[in-house]
């Protein structure tokens, strides 16, 4: 059958299973979005190509499937970017569909011309520039196929809007994925999987380590397991919140620079750590000398480059994180509790819980905020964040009891992520609350998407933790730069609640505490919009505990007292 090279693109999409793309139309694209027409496709019209990438990687993280979005050329692409290099650092599948001029002007500085594939090397796992309408079939395949597979992450495919608006004899056909350099890790190392039997089954201190590796890998019954059929106490990274039910008796919490005061302890007098689906980041680990001193450390992760490279690994184990866990699991049987090690743990979490003041100032304390979301929905909801204080909060405040339960820009740090993250989010996951747990800066970034949770209906509810500065800059100035506090005063801001109301949402101001549960209740009652409550809070609120950039674990500033 004759077919444009737009029309194979998305018959190919819905062969892979891509049923929603998020995107933003222009020039180059217009024969994609021509075939889109007709298409059973849903497509979610953002209002900012940075923000169709968001909630294309929003929806990945909520359903652990690929996300797919699509930009025009030139600045269309370009504004994926920060999207782009935000799923790249947090290994999430990510297909970027770009728009490109004709293949006879590539090169000639054309109208909206940007060498895309070019810009986005170094932060995607690899990318296209599709010069044949005859290799979009094979192309989408590979795109998807490279996304998912292995360590996840962002594919770019740049089509020229000649190639897709060619017509060709086109034949459904089983395409092979083939790609000589690359192949999908199957299998792990058993000797060193029985190595790491045996450290686990002699050790006195253990600590499972546990990163977002464990979610992308589906791993969170076998993590659970091992932990339960040891009793061996888990910590995680911001990425892997959820990987370990929050409520359970053996989770520590977060570990590293905002983590808690007994996972980080818990660290230092470990004698075997079990670091699974984690790349030693530097705000997990602090000073590299003093970071686990007297461990000796098992690292599995589905990357081989990861391992060795920030810290020194005794049983390195390269494989699917849930495949390794499941051959660990059944080399252990169930044994009592480390009634030792535990009770070194309960008094650290006695004297050192999670706590914080009361606002000077007559505000709301945004720690409990954050603890009065989780009353409300008891961990049953996908909560995203923005970057900075809020994003901090809502790790150390939230019990994340789910995977996949938690999005947020871990290693790039995006303020402007949280609002379309969660529109992404909603659609892939309607059936549970989403709540942003956001700032005042960061939400002013990406605002403009509040136009399209309101054209698709969506009862998103954004939480602004207001306290009129730009919380984490204006921390770090208080502790490391004498209080000068440089540019970082946001007081000067928009009326949040009117703003929603411009937009079509709901939108309400808690000034009180005592205002805040029935503000939250009637947020989580509204189910055909998004509702912004903008919340006024302790303006020099602090994220504690801290340990100071490239200070040990050991040594917290905060957190110890009210």
């Amino acid at each position: 059958m004759q077919l444009k090279g737009a029309e194979i693109l998305l018959r190919c999409l819905q062969e892979e299973g891509v049923d929603t793309v998020f995107g933003y139309p222009g020039g180059a694209v217009l024969p994609i979005y021509d075939a889109l027409f007709e298409s059973s496709i849903r497509h979610i019209l953002g209002r900012h190509e940075q923000g169709v990438a968001h909630a294309a990687d929003g929806y990945a993280r909520a359903t652990g499937r690929v996300g797919v979005c699509i930009a025009t050329s030139g600045p269309g692409a370009t504004n994926l970017v920060t999207g782009i290099a935000t799923a790249y650092m947090d290994s999430i599948p990510l297909v970027c569909f770009t728009g490109q001029v004709g293949t006879p002007l590539i090169g000639r500085d054309a109208f909206q011309e940007a060498d895309i594939t070019g810009i986005t090397m170094p932060i995607t796992k690899h990318n296209y520039l599709v010069e044949r309408t005859e290799d979009v079939a094979r192309t989408v395949k590979e795109a998807i196929y490279v996304a998912s597979t292995n360590r996840p992450g962002p594919v770019v495919v740049d089509l020229p809007k000649d190639v897709m608006e060619r017509s060709i004899d086109y034949k459904p056909e089983e395409v092979e994925v083939n790609l000589r350099g690359y192949r999908v890790l199957k299998g792990y190392n058993s000797g060193q999987v029985i190595s790491a039997v045996e450290l686990i089954k002699n050790a006195k201190r253990p600590v499972i380590y546990a990163g977002g590796g464990v979610i992308s890998s589906n791993a969170a019954a076998e993590l659970t397991e091992l932990a339960q059929k040891r009793k061996i106490p888990v910590t995680t990274t911001l990425m892997g919140m959820g990987a370990f039910p929050g409520n359970n008796y053996l989770n520590l919490g977060m570990l590293g620079m905002h983590g808690t005061r007994y996972a980080n302890y818990a660290i230092g007098e470990s004698d075997l750590l079990i670091a699974v689906g984690v790349r030693f980041d530097d705000r997990v680990t602090g000073n590299i000398a003093t970071f686990a001193p007297h461990a000796r450390v098992i690292h599995i992760d589905i990357d081989a480059a990861e391992i060795g490279k920030n810290v020194d690994v005794h049983v390195p184990i390269v494989g699917q994180v849930k495949e390794v866990l499941q051959g660990i699991n059944q080399g252990l049987e169930e044994v009592a509790e480390y009634w030792e090690w535990h009770q070194t743990i309960d008094r650290w979490k006695k004297e050192f819980p999670m706590r914080y003041g009361t606002s000077s100032e007559g505000r709301i304390m945004p720690q409990n905020v954050v603890e009065k979301i989780y009353d409300l929905t008891r961990g049953n909801a996908i909560i995203t964040t923005e970057v900075g204080q809020n994003q901090m909060w809502a790790a150390q405040h939230y019990k994340f009891e789910h995977p996949r339960t938690f999005l947020t820009s871990g290693g790039l740090g995006t303020m402007g992520y949280g609002l379309p993250a969660a529109i992404g989010a909603k659609i892939g996951r309607p059936d549970l609350p989403v709540i942003d747990i956001a700032g005042d800066g960061s939400i002013q970034m990406n605002i403009q998407e509040l136009a399209t949770a309101v054209q698709y209906q969506l009862p998103i509810i954004v939480c602004i933790l207001n306290n009129q500065f730009l919380g984490m800059v204006r921390q770090w100035q208080g502790l490391f730069y004498g209080g000068r506090y440089s540019y970082t005063d946001m007081s000067h801001q928009p009326d949040f609640v009117k703003l929603a109301e411009a937009f079509g949402a709901i939108g309400l101001r808690v000034s009180q505490e005592g205002e805040l549960n029935q503000a939250l209740e009637q947020a989580l009652q509204v189910t055909d919009r998004p509702v912004v409550l903008d919340i006024m809070v302790e303006r020099e609120a602090d994220v504690y505990p801290m340990v100071p950039p490239g200070g040990s674990l050991s040594h917290m500033l905060g957190g110890d007292e009210i």
